[in-house]
């Protein structure tokens, strides 16, 4: 088989880590990563050695889905003490730079009163010295911005924590990622690269055009005692050919979740990729890798989420991606860092930073960069963007996780951009409290009062059919609702029909339908044709 040609069998998963922890983009920003390392994993690790019965009775529990439980057997527990001690060996510069941050954080609070700060960057911790910058907001609260790209030239940013585990799947389902590590099996190969390496893009090629398997094992550095199963990854049966779509109208196929392949004859544009793979029996129908052009043309980023951007899709489609959007920042902020630096830091070359109501045009095509309120607890986060897309007189609006707090706003955008045809809208309505993601990046823990009215929520019906008034669309998709199988592991969401997101959703299809507009909840793959 070494001399002979072969394809990446459809259902090898390539799961991006960071320490052993599945890796989302908080664990690529130097200070989010130091912060989430120490606040999170740490602290899931402690608990669960000091208990490990009750996180086993914990993740059996439904009402406890996506909490700080981890779902690994008591009689593992020697291999998450391993990690944990690996942790304390391998980041102690970030272990440091975590205390720093909730130092400064203390010191401003008690110390800046006020007066000029310059006396004060004599007391920064010595690990955040010439990191950051110190500053009054307009209400005289002292603060302090990282310059995020010094950052990631310094011993903070460790690319040796990043590796690769690569295995085959058979179904859809997995523990909650961000609670849990993945430990080593007999069927999981680990390899010891960086997310940047050349050799992944290599790997992730051959889904489409076969090499040689003594090609690939030189590109990877497969050892001899790794080659054995790394070898079962491969087969000689060739993959179906992926047909171009070549009509003449726009083609739209939702893939889960927010992700959504919009097609002409002449581009292609995928939203928040997240893509499932193939090879099995699955209990939801759905498009998969086989479903996607050989090129993409622009892939466009909503926000900093980990159910946005899933490096799991992204890495392995890095070599067919001409451009990635994102939206612009450079606050410096903690809990906003650049994604741009980001995925520049990640192999990505071609990144494209948008402002607010800024487009990018090419073709007969117009990308436009729009306003996004809410699912961010409140934070002050620049990070995030709805897409407008034009396609000749055809117009898309994708709204993500947005919920409408103040529908004039998108009665200004309305003035600008004018009617759309199509509205696609995240109605997740309940969502986490802020502490679920955010809780890490807080210098002092939120009463819980507080905590649980600043929620990761998007829209209910009213909220909704607020931007249906504004925008008189045509159609209306709910999506990124987080149901599919293939996303909760990510997402942590189970609904049932009396869940208020799935009443709410459905009282906003009924008030669409009322009215003569096409409205529907997407769940696993559609396909739909549109006229120019």
């Amino acid at each position: 088989m070494k001399n002979t040609e072969v394809y990446l069998k459809p259902n090898l998963v390539m799961e991006p880590l960071v320490d052993k922890w599945y890796a989302w983009s908080h664990l690529i920003s130097p200070a989010t990563a130091a912060m989430n390392i120490v606040g999170r994993h740490m602290t899931i690790m402690e608990s669960y050695l000091m208990a490990p019965e009750l996180h086993a009775e914990a993740v059996l529990n439904p009402k406890l889905r996506g909490g700080p439980f981890m779902d690994i057997p008591v009689e593992r527990a020697d291999e998450v003490k391993a990690i944990y001690e690996d942790t304390l060996l391998k980041q102690q510069p970030v272990l440091e730079f975590s205390k720093a941050v909730n130092k400064l954080d203390k010191l401003l609070k008690t110390d800046a009163k006020g007066f000029a700060m310059e006396e004060m960057y004599a007391r920064v911790p010595e690990e955040l010295k010439g990191y950051v910058e110190l500053y009054y907001d307009r209400n005289n609260n002292g603060g302090f911005r990282f310059f995020e790209p010094l950052l990631y030239e310094s011993s903070y940013y460790n690319k040796n924590s990043q590796s690769l585990a690569l295995w085959i799947t058979d179904n859809d389902h997995r523990p909650f990622c961000l609670s849990t590590p993945k430990l080593n099996d007999k069927n999981t190969l680990h390899l010891d690269i960086p997310f940047d390496h050349p050799g992944i893009d290599e790997l992730a090629r051959m889904k489409r055009v076969p090499q040689t398997i003594d090609y690939i094992k030189g590109k990877l550095g497969i050892t001899d005692d790794q080659s054995a199963l790394f070898e079962t990854f491969f087969t000689t049966d060739v993959p179906p050919v992926y047909e171009k779509y070549a009509g003449d109208k726009i083609r739209m196929r939702y893939f889960g979740h927010a992700c959504i392949l919009i097609e002409t004859k002449d581009i292609s544009i995928l939203v928040d990729p997240l893509i499932s793979y193939y090879g099995y029996a699955s209990e939801v129908d759905h498009f998969s890798d086989v479903d996607l052009p050989d090129t993409i043309d622009y892939v466009l980023i909503t926000h900093n989420h980990q159910d946005h951007i899933l490096f799991e899709t992204l890495l392995p489609l890095r070599h067919k991606i001409k451009n990635i959007i994102v939206p612009n920042t450079c606050s410096g902020k903690l809990q906003d860092p650049d994604l741009k630096l980001m995925f520049n830091h990640i192999g990505f070359d071609n990144v494209i930073s948008i402002n607010e109501m800024e487009s990018v045009k090419f073709a007969d095509a117009i990308i436009t960069g729009v306003p996004f309120t809410g699912e961010h607890s409140d934070l002050n986060i620049l990070t995030k963007s709805c897409y407008f897309v034009q396609i000749g007189d055809f117009k898309l609006a994708f709204f993500a996780d947005s919920r409408i707090m103040e529908p004039e706003l998108y009665a200004h955008i309305q003035r600008k951009i004018g009617n759309v045809d199509v509205v696609f809208l995240g109605m997740e309505c309940d969502g986490a409290p802020l502490s679920w993601l955010y809780g890490q990046l807080l210098p002092q823990k939120l009463p819980r009062d507080q905590d649980n009215s600043r929620r990761l929520s998007g829209s209910d019906c009213r909220k909704g059919m607020s931007l249906v008034d504004i925008f008189h669309p045509k159609e209306v998709y709910v999506y990124a609702m987080g149901q599919e199988p293939w996303v909760e592991f990510i997402s942590s969401i189970k609904y049932t029909d009396e869940s208020n997101p799935i009443v709410q959703s459905n009282r906003l299809i009924e008030e669409c339908r009322a009215k003569g507009i096409v409205a529907e909840r997407l769940f696993g793959e559609r396909e739909i044709l549109y006229n120019k």
